[in-house]
């Protein structure tokens, strides 16, 4: 398998989502909580539209791979290659109309992520890793070759997180000196794709699944950044998620949040 083809095959199919949201799903839906009273978590008609979209695109060029979705689980093909959709990453901010909302998309080899897409419809722009080395950004008819920050003091690095509500006050407690660094808005996959850009130096998140996370990856390393969890650990699936421009920060973001850990 080679990487022209899919990377090929991941714009093209960015195109088609923005076109099949325009004509298709842009307008309202209703949300239904599918987590619990004190676990909000929303799910619309468009998610999974989205996901039969992005399924049926997939599973028409490459018939033996698997897939693996939030909505639909897995479509297992027993294969080494397998593709991973977040077909509304930010259902919330989809609801209200907020753009920062997208569609995310990994294609895996032997279940570690090797090309990303961040597709983001209302904005008319897209994120996207060539191979380990080269990732884009394409805005419009733009197509500008993504790089992290050069930031290497923490004192001046930008800071964008969100606990997601997981963590008690107590436990926030123990991350004060962390608290008042977060200073920049955390906007679903935006904030990720906001770093690859070099806009943000360091963003964190917890409570990720593999379909927020595995797109990303690939798009964040080609950028230059690095990607750990909360314990330093690069194989992970899921959980809390530390990206950074240097070591020397990433370093300095993890002796912080391990009172979390």
């Amino acid at each position: 398998m080679k990487n022209k083809d899919i990377y090929n095959f991941l714009i093209s199919l960015a195109r088609d989502l923005n076109k099949f949201y325009k004509l298709k799903l842009n307008k309202k839906f209703k949300a239904k909580n599918k987590g619990s009273d004190s676990n909000y978590d929303p799910v619309t008609i468009a998610d999974k539209k989205f996901e039969k979209f992005i399924r049926t695109k997939i599973s028409k060029k490459f018939p033996q791979h698997s897939i693996i979705g939030e909505e639909f689980g897995l479509k297992n093909k027993k294969s080494d290659y397998s593709w991973v959709i977040d077909p509304i990453d930010g259902t919330r901010s989809f609801v209200i109309g907020y753009p920062s909302w997208s569609n995310l998309i990994a294609f895996c080899y032997k279940n570690k992520p090797i090309m990303g897409l961040a597709n983001f419809p209302i904005l008319n722009k897209f994120y996207i890793n060539q191979d380990s080395k080269k990732a884009f950004l394409f805005n419009g008819k733009k197509k500008i070759k993504l790089r992290s920050s050069n930031c290497k003091k923490f004192k001046h690095a930008k800071i964008s997180g969100d606990f997601h509500g997981q963590y008690s006050l107590g436990k926030l407690k123990k991350v004060k000196k962390l608290l008042p660094r977060m200073q920049f808005p955390c906007m679903d996959a935006l904030s990720y794709s906001h770093f690859c850009e070099g806009k943000i130096d360091t963003v964190f998140q917890s409570g990720n699944k593999i379909w927020d996370i595995y797109p990303l990856i690939p798009i964040i390393k080609a950028s230059g950044g690095t990607v750990t969890n909360w314990e330093n650990k690069e194989n992970f699936k899921s959980g809390n998620v530390l990206i950074s421009s240097s070591k020397i920060i990433h370093k300095q973001m993890l002796k912080m949040l391990k009172p979390l850990n």
